[in-house]
């Protein structure tokens, strides 16, 4: 059976232009890994249309399929203030294109199908952001402590200011780079060079901060194309920070850091009612990448701005970090303006793991985090959140399995192939209850929205119920037959190759934990084809959760393998960005060995490098994915139950994930459309949980 479809029923739908009329279709921010696309319509009232995406690198000949645009029509959200866009947005289609590579340029085919009338094809040409690194023979000026104010205010573009082992004093810099010609402030080591205080880079451009150790916060108010890399930073304030400024920040760079606060594991510190010492990583602003970082210890650990501190808040990268011990929110994507990316991340003793309230229309994406040990919830979809979507993400906790209390409506909402286990252990923690164990509680999202192919269980509750909308179930089949959740399955603990305890107990905190699937358990086979997201599947089917079986885990938290290259030469120790080519050490120049195709292994070995987790492999899958001629909609069009085609060869990026494959022969795509009509019954509150 093909995906499930909403349409909703609007008044006066006689006067409504159902057709749709396409406008420009734009890629705003590319990030170094990802691409946000656009596409404006007018008309489709009752929200039918659907976009199919193929792309392929300048150059290349062979297509690849990239999932379905998201039907997004136009609306508001009235829970607040908003610093840009005053809560509205615009009637499109919209979507990304993920994990592609660094400094390429690719061809984008949309393809627009509506029944009622306004088909239309369009291509588009959209470059992704290359790697930072210093400019091609800069000049290296060493600097000590005593020097550190005079290099400071000497510093030109294309100087890397190389800092010797030392303490060093709190700073501002106020001079900026230029576009291919930052300025690096580098040092030799992060455990050697220690910034004794607050490092200020507000309103600056093409400045690099690199390899310290920083006893304080590192802000970087309005600031834009900036590089914050293999840095310590510990704060009892925030830790790295950029808000809006003289201009909304743009294009950053945040990674491989490892930042930690003051906060500490215990029930008094949870909720927003807890711990207020600081925020880990935020930001607001577009196109910024925040990837690779470990951060632990803080109020919110990875954190866009909210409400009237929000500007731009589009096209964004929150991929491979190493999260725990927030005392609210693991990952706070409030405020996403669209096209935010949430991807494999790791989240353990987290009082929620991800937090959208509200998202403004989406897509915010949600995919192939692991989360353990969270508390109230997996997902906080309040304030009338509108268009998140959530793919194979694993979850275990005590109480409920996913809970979302969030006292009005949310709409709009797709969650596909997810592992959601709850069970012994619910109560009440940071003074918010998280339920009795019942594996979903999900009473207030409404008819747009459509759950299914999800792995759900409760441990030693001796039981399996919940509810979705106003649906209640107490058992698989009663679930089958009366909720979206048409093909979900029960599964336990059985299904992971190494059984982790339950966490019944939330403290102490936990260690992390293995989720790797088990061969032949109930998660396994059991997902739906989704292009563009698990096309490198083995078996008959994708499998539930982040992990498929027999797929090589990602990278989680700092990568090492060495130091960036200095004046942007060739590095022989290289270290590799998750599916893409090798850097001088972390994200350098160019590694000796560089990329190479080395089937079965998950990548190329650079000299004197690391196995490279998210290299390239050559795996042979079944094809098929989401229904052609449809668009994902979080509510409102087919295709997120498309059939399985037939056997394609693909070039896979082992990063346990599946993502970006390359289809060297396409499946022969089809799919049942379920038509539902639904009367939208909406009602916002002013109040809201931070």
């Amino acid at each position: 059976m093909a995906g499930f479809v909403v349409c909703a029923v609007w008044p006066s739908r006689s006067l409504a232009q159902n057709a749709t009329t396409a406008g420009a279709a734009t890629t705003p921010y590319p990030t170094t890994q990802g691409i946000s696309i656009e596409w404006a319509v007018t008309g489709d009232a009752n929200n039918n249309g659907a976009v199919q995406v193929r792309y392929r690198e300048s150059g290349a000949t062979a297509w690849k399929t990239g999932l379905p645009l998201i039907r997004v029509p136009a609306g508001s959200n009235d829970t607040g203030a908003f610093g840009s866009g005053g809560g509205q947005w615009s009637n499109k289609h919209a979507g990304s294109l993920f994990d592609l590579d660094p400094g390429k340029t690719y061809e984008i085919e949309l393809t627009l199908t509506d029944a009622d009338g306004g088909n239309a094809t369009k291509t588009v040409t959209a470059a992704t952001r290359p790697i930072p690194v210093a400019a091609a023979g800069a000049v290296t000026k060493p600097v000590t402590p005593s020097t550190l104010a005079s290099a400071l205010a000497a510093a030109a573009p294309g100087t890397i200011l190389l800092l010797g082992a030392g303490s060093y004093p709190s700073f501002t810099m106020s001079k900026s780079g230029a576009a291919n010609q930052p300025i690096v402030i580098r040092g030799e080591s992060a455990d050697t060079v220690t910034i004794g205080g607050r490092v200020t880079l507000d309103n600056l451009q093409w400045v690099y901060l690199e390899n310290v150790a920083v006893q304080g916060e590192i802000r970087l108010n309005g600031a834009s194309n900036m590089v914050v890399r293999g840095c310590k930073v510990h704060s009892t304030t925030d830790g790295i920070d950029f808000q809006i400024g003289d201009d909304i920040p743009r294009n950053n760079y945040i990674v491989d850091n490892d930042v930690v606060g003051g906060a500490t594991w215990t029930n008094d510190q949870l909720s927003a009612d807890g711990y207020d010492g600081g925020e880990g990583i935020q930001f607001t602003g577009s196109g910024h990448v925040v990837c690779w970082n470990h951060v632990k210890g803080f109020r919110d650990n990875i954190s866009l701005m909210e409400y009237d501190e929000a500007y731009e808040q589009t096209s964004i990268d929150i991929c491979n970090n190493d999260i725990e011990e927030a005392t609210d929110d693991a990952i706070e994507a409030d405020s996403s303006m669209g096209n935010v990316r949430v991807m494999r991340n790791r989240i353990r003793n987290c009082f929620d793991g991800c937090s959208s309230q509200p998202d403004l229309g989406g897509p915010t994406y949600f995919i192939r985090n692991v989360m353990f040990n969270v508390l109230y919830t997996p997902f906080k979809l309040h304030n009338g959140t509108v268009g998140d979507v959530g793919f194979h993400n694993t979850v275990i906790k005590c109480g409920d399995g996913w809970g979302c209390y969030a006292g009005e409506t949310w709409s709009r909402a797709t969650f596909r192939n997810n592992l959601f286990i709850g069970g012994a252990g619910g109560g009440t923690y940071g003074g918010y209850g998280n339920g009795t164990g019942r594996v979903l509680d999900l009473a207030d999202a409404d008819a747009t929205c459509s759950f299914d192919y999800d792995g759900l269980g409760s441990i030693d509750t001796g039981k399996f119920e919940g509810k979705i909308g106003s649906a209640r179930f107490t058992s698989v089949a009663t679930m089958q037959s009366s909720t979206t959740e048409v093909h979900g399955v029960a599964v336990d603990l059985s299904v992971f190759a190494n059984a982790p305890a339950f966490p019944s107990t939330p403290f102490p905190p936990k260690a992390a934990v293995d989720l790797q699937l088990a061969p032949g358990g109930a998660a396994v086979d059991k997902g739906v084809a989704l292009s563009g997201i698990n096309d490198g599947f083995t078996g008959a089917a994708p499998d539930l959760g982040a992990y498929e079986l027999g797929a090589l885990p990602p990278v989680y938290g700092p990568r090492t393998g060495g130091a960036p290259g200095t004046g942007g030469v060739t590095g022989t120790g290289g270290g590799v960005e998750a599916g893409i080519d090798a850097g001088a050490g972390i994200d350098g120049a160019t590694a000796t060995g560089g990329k190479t195709s080395v089937s079965g292994t998950g990548g190329a070995i650079g000299t004197g490098g690391f196995a490279a987790t998210g290299g390239k492999t050559t795996v042979t899958g079944t094809g098929g994915g989401i229904d052609s001629g449809s668009s994902i909609s979080t509510g409102g069009v087919a295709g997120l139950g498309g059939a399985v085609g037939t056997e394609v060869t693909t070039t896979a990026k082992s990063s346990g994930c599946g993502c970006s494959t390359t289809n060297s022969s396409g499946g022969d795509l089809a799919g049942l459309t379920l038509l539902v009509l639904a009367c939208i019954a909406r009602r916002r509150l002013s109040t809201r949980r931070s």
